[in-house]
């Protein structure tokens, strides 16, 4: 991710040592995202990420940190943080909180087929009933309340068009959460962010999933609904590829079947991930955060998806 606090090799080898990874051989930043600071760590024992944490706090991030332990002990590919001699998995470098995590194997598939988009479903299907049992609770940080703090500080950025796009989805999104069948949505931990740069695939095989600290708990339904914008997207227009959306979902119905009222309220939810993350976008563009390296993400991207899915809304059926 971004680099904003830098980290030397001695800051690093002595965390190495505490974890007992032996000797640091490489330190390499890593300069693609902008919310924490990571680092790829090469030692005597293997490949790790060493990630210091910039928003989230020490009270905050047992949550992140077990989730993916217990996720890891009950085989879902995910990174497990690595513990010192005392069971800790959660350190601090530079007065920062800090974790070191197992580096996945494979790379990003950018340019998804419906093969992929399958497998991302089923794994993200066997993910949630995985969590189902966690006994931490954490709400979704970048849900509603968010949103609603947010979108004042960074209307004043917005074209006239723009400003009522905003407020009338979030307005619509307002409503939609305190409607009796929202309610009924099934809840539990969630991802919240699992785009293509968040999966290892080895060739054609899925290899992980990681980046879990956007994660909390939420509508299982957002999950998927994040994931349908952006591995089932055209990248320039935003529109649904429906052979990978259908793929996508067939394949999660088949691990976890989906309710009836999930069917019915994800078109609903498409438009209110394309909301959470053109928000985002628009708050990292033109409110930043000083940082050694920051590439932020367009948001007129999650405008246009966000229009596309108003517009021509999904209906996913499930086979009989």
């Amino acid at each position: 991710m971004a680099v904003f606090t830098p980290v030397s090799l001695d800051a690093a080898a002595a965390l190495a040592a505490r974890l007992n990874l032996g000797a640091v051989t490489e330190l390499k930043e890593i300069s693609s995202g902008i919310e924490n600071t990571n680092y790829f760590i090469t030692t005597e024992r293997g490949e790790y990420v060493l990630t210091l944490f910039e928003r989230l706090t020490f009270e905050q991030l047992p949550f992140y940190l077990y989730l993916m332990k217990h996720l890891a002990q009950r085989g879902i590919p995910v990174p497990e943080p690595q513990a010192d001699a005392a069971g800790e998995i959660l350190h601090s470098v530079e007065g920062k909180p800090t974790a070191v995590v197992d580096k996945l194997t494979g790379s990003h598939q950018l340019a998804p087929s419906a093969l992929h988009c399958e497998q991302v479903g089923a794994m993200l299907a066997r993910l949630h009933l995985a969590a189902r049992d966690y006994p931490r609770s954490q709400p979704n940080l970048r849900g509603l309340s968010w949103w609603c703090e947010t979108v004042p500080a960074v209307l004043p950025h917005l074209d006239a068009g723009q400003r009522q796009l905003i407020e009338d989805e979030l307005a619509f999104q307002q409503g939609l959460a305190a409607s009796p069948v929202y309610a009924t949505l099934p809840r539990g931990p969630i991802h919240a962010d699992l785009f293509r740069d968040n999966v290892m695939f080895d060739g054609d095989r899925l290899t992980g999933f990681f980046d879990f600290y956007f994660a909390g708990v939420d509508t299982w339904l957002f999950d998927i609904a994040v994931c349908l914008n952006d591995w089932c997207v055209d990248l320039d227009t935003g529109r649904l590829v429906e052979e990978r959306a259908s793929a996508f979902m067939a394949a999660y119905n088949r691990e976890r079947e989906i309710t009836h009222h999930e069917s019915r309220l994800l078109p609903a939810l498409m438009r209110a991930g394309a909301l959470r993350f053109w928000i985002s976008r628009l708050w990292d563009l033109h409110l930043p955060r000083e940082a050694q390296v920051l590439k932020p993400h367009d948001p007129t991207h999650f405008e246009r998806i966000l229009r596309e899915r108003i517009t021509n809304p999904w209906h996913y059926v499930p086979d009989a």
